[in-house]
């Protein structure tokens, strides 16, 4: 049995390398938002009210169920927090698109 090595679970699990970005993005994104809400000290009821978000949608965030979430909806949510995004984009070590 040959072991595989991942740079990170993301691309483990992921179907495409497009979709392991992705998803990474994701984490980030709701690792900082998280961040936030533990600085605000708010209930997820307070959350969900503040955020215009229900519940059940907060404790999805606060459990880290990043498949629940676009990268949209987080950016929409980041910025109720007070969160600015910048976003930063370099050339890919590999490129299987060059010919």
């Amino acid at each position: 049995m040959t072991r595989q090595r991942f740079g990170s679970v993301w691309d483990a699990i992921s179907d495409t390398p497009q979709e392991a970005e992705n998803m990474k993005a994701r984490a980030i994104l709701m690792r900082a938002i998280n961040t936030r809400l533990d600085e605000f000290d708010w209930s997820q009821n307070s959350a969900a009210a503040n955020l215009g978000l229900t519940q059940p949608r907060v404790s999805d965030l606060r459990r880290g169920k990043v498949g629940k979430f676009s990268l949209d909806a987080l950016m929409e949510i980041a910025k109720k927090v007070g969160l600015v995004v910048e976003l930063k984009i370099s050339v890919a070590e590999r490129c299987d698109l060059r010919r």
